[in-house]
């Protein structure tokens, strides 16, 4: 009886050792250093470097970030909780389009917009959160109806601003896939550092 238990236990134990080795860490070291090599910005997070803050980063550009001054261009709303734009809490709201706290928080928002920028046509991703919270992107058109606001809070041209988000416009992925988008955190960079030239 021992001798069948050991017979059948060895192998168990041996194959438990080396798929543990295989997938816990060859598998994972492998994929870490092909990722390095092959994509060394994006296996980093996709971090900017150079701007203040204890990090010594600006952000990464796959995460959204609260901008709430009127000198620089604001993103789609967050929908993580309890915080912000919290990286570490990603998620959806999960509210339906029948639900009234959804319809709620959309009014809140439209409100502050127009407040801003008068009774113009909203675009929608400036008033709902992205499936993640954390969409770092916002659409040429949501772009485009804050140029107003920054150009006359940054005393420049509206030409100057519209000219820096047609530089800032990515198009679909491979050319087809999804819409035209403008990372937030880039085009406020680049914003930043144009009105230093100024």
């Amino acid at each position: 009886m021992f001798r069948i238990f050991m017979t059948q236990l060895k192998p168990a134990a041996l194959m438990l050792f080396w798929m543990a080795l295989l997938t816990g860490l060859a598998y994972p070291l492998a994929m870490t250093g092909t990722g390095k090599v092959l994509f060394p910005v994006q296996a980093s997070g996709s971090l900017i470097a150079g701007q203040s803050g204890p990090s010594g980063y600006a952000g990464s550009t796959l995460i959204g970030q609260g901008f709430d001054s009127p000198r620089h261009f604001w993103g789609r709303p967050s929908a993580t909780s309890p915080h912000a734009y919290n990286a570490g809490a990603s998620s959806g709201s999960n509210l339906g389009p029948s639900n009234p706290a959804l319809a709620e928080a959309v009014a809140e928002r439209a409100a502050r917009l127009k407040a801003e920028h008068g009774d113009a046509p909203i675009p929608m991703d400036l008033v709902t959160a992205s499936g993640s919270g954390l969409d770092p992107h916002i659409s040429p058109q949501a772009a485009a109806y804050q140029i107003d606001r920054v150009a006359t809070a940054r005393k420049l041209s509206r030409d100057s601003v519209a000219s820096l988000i047609a530089k800032h416009t990515q198009g679909p992925l491979w050319g087809f896939w999804g819409e035209p988008r403008v990372n937030v955190l880039t085009l406020n960079l680049a914003l930043d550092a144009l009105a230093d030239k100024e």
